[in-house]
């Protein structure tokens, strides 16, 4: 279970009086869920609180989310007005997210465009891929291109157009390129730290209230697969 103490070892990668984005570690969940455990977002709450000494309630709004075993960048806001603007921009689409994800197999082309549809699973906490649309379904678009050649693994760069429920993960299994310790969708054995090698490396956005252009980018997780990586 994560502790109040692991603000001490949060990673701010920007921060002003509009928003505060950390570069999120493997286990933590953005919000709290049935598990118990303390949710990221309060655990910023008390590292802005103890930063500012601040007295009372801090207020922190929940932009976007990343899967619990996934690292990267996550956004939050510190003002009501800041969320409103942020959620307006993630909703449509007006940011350009970039992740990095390291494969086993190699996919079938060394860059392309995948489209599926995607159709969670809830009880699974799961979502299936498929080619053509199913009642239910959501379309998935996303490009990659293999940015590097490992011993055993791929690194892959990976844009993605919509934001479905684990749609990476997904739609990179469904072309035979399950993601490294991703058991979920077919790797065939998990890491030793729950996490997988999925990470959310770079995103660009527009401030909601100065209106410059953010560009930033979370350093690799210490691990030494991504420690392999130029």
């Amino acid at each position: 279970m994560k502790t109040i103490s692991d603000k001490n070892n949060l990673q701010a990668l920007y921060e002003d009086n509009h928003l505060i984005v950390i570069n999120k570690r493997a286990g933590d969940i953005i919000q709290g869920d049935k598990t118990g455990d303390t949710p990221l977002s309060d655990i910023v709450k008390e590292y802005i609180a103890e930063k500012y000494n601040k007295p009372g309630a801090v207020y922190l709004g929940v932009v976007h989310r990343l899967d619990r075993p996934t690292t990267g960048i996550v956004v939050f806001a510190k003002t009501s007005k800041a969320l409103t603007r942020l959620n307006k921009m993630f909703k449509e689409r007006e940011t350009q997210k970039t992740y990095w994800a390291l494969v086993k197999n190699q996919p079938p082309k060394e860059q392309d465009t995948l489209i599926h549809f995607l159709k969670r699973n809830p009880k699974q906490n799961k979502s299936y891929a498929y080619d053509k649309e199913i009642p239910g379904s959501k379309k998935a678009v996303l490009d990659y291109k293999i940015l590097q050649k490992l011993n055993n693994y791929n690194l892959l760069e990976i844009q993605l157009h919509t934001g479905r429920h684990h749609q990476i993960r997904s739609q990179l299994a469904v072309v035979g390129c399950p993601i490294k310790g991703d058991l979920k969708y077919g790797f065939n054995r998990s890491n030793i730290n729950g996490s997988i090698h999925l990470h959310a490396r770079r995103l660009s956005f527009y401030h909601p209230v100065k209106k410059e252009l953010l560009n930033l980018e979370a350093p690799l997780p210490k691990d030494p697969l991504w420690d392999s990586v130029n």
